[in-house]
């Protein structure tokens, strides 16, 4: 499925460079008629990053995200940005969040979050793996907003999840986010070959509709989009009939 996306500092629609706070672009402080138009299109699921609480979880917007969530009800959203502690999935989960996107936590700390998945249950998180991609082909993991390289695979922090019942992997490779550039297709078909059971989220480098066709055979079960959306490269309507139809 064609899961749009939208990024919020402050309740201001952004996109980050490549993660970089002192690289954004504004689009404006209107999240929820987007959001909602992205529904009316057809979204079936809508992600959320929270940067302002990704940066300091005292300032997560949680009274935004509640007025998101019930404005776009009953679609189902996924959220993330700076995911800490138990505390901050079982807030955003009483939001009204569908799912809970974790990042770094739970590469630095998996036996913590191993506990999420038996206390929420699987289908109520996501991880989200952002790779950089090296020349020998190996697939490190980075965290901190993509500042630090935690000296782990993909492969291995699957690994760690499998047996808690890991569902939802959306995985970024940091390379192409925010370029329009195109997806990484051959890391997509890599990793949902060696791991059918999960349902991975490709993330980043969406710039036109061909680069949703070349998705469609590398068996990804939902494409995030952005930035492209943001800009009027296209339309979700016209996205969900390119994935559907192709």
């Amino acid at each position: 499925m064609i899961i749009p996306a939208l990024d919020l500092i402050d309740g201001v629609v952004v996109r980050l460079h490549q993660g970089d706070y002192d690289q954004r672009r504004q689009y404006g402080s209107d999240p929820l008629p987007r959001l909602q138009d992205y529904v009316r299109q057809g979204a079936e699921l809508l992600h959320l990053v929270d940067l302002t609480g990704a940066k300091d979880p005292a300032a997560r917007q949680i009274p935004l995200l509640k007025t998101l969530l019930a404005g776009v009800a009953p679609a189902p959203v996924q959220i993330g940005g700076g995911i800490r502690d138990a505390h901050d999935v079982a807030a955003l989960l009483d939001a009204g969040a569908t799912r809970v996107v974790v990042g770094s936590t739970a590469v630095r700390q998996p036996h913590e979050v191993q506990r999420w998945f038996e206390r929420f249950g699987p289908d109520a998180l996501v991880l989200a793996l952002d790779v950089r991609i090296n020349a020998d082909g190996r697939k490190d993991v980075a965290v901190s907003g993509w500042q630090e390289n935690s000296g782990i695979t993909l492969e291995q922090v699957i690994a760690q999840y499998q047996p808690y019942g890991l569902k939802h992997v959306l995985c970024t490779d940091i390379s192409r986010d925010g370029t329009l550039a195109g997806s990484n297709v051959t890391l997509y078909r890599d990793i949902c070959a060696a791991y059918p059971s999960i349902a991975f989220q490709s993330s980043g480098g969406i710039g036109n509709l061909d680069d949703i066709k070349r998705l469609i055979d590398t068996g990804v079960r939902g494409v995030i989009v952005g930035r492209a959306l943001l800009e009027d490269k296209f339309t979700v309507e016209e996205a969900i009939a390119c994935w559907q139809n192709a």
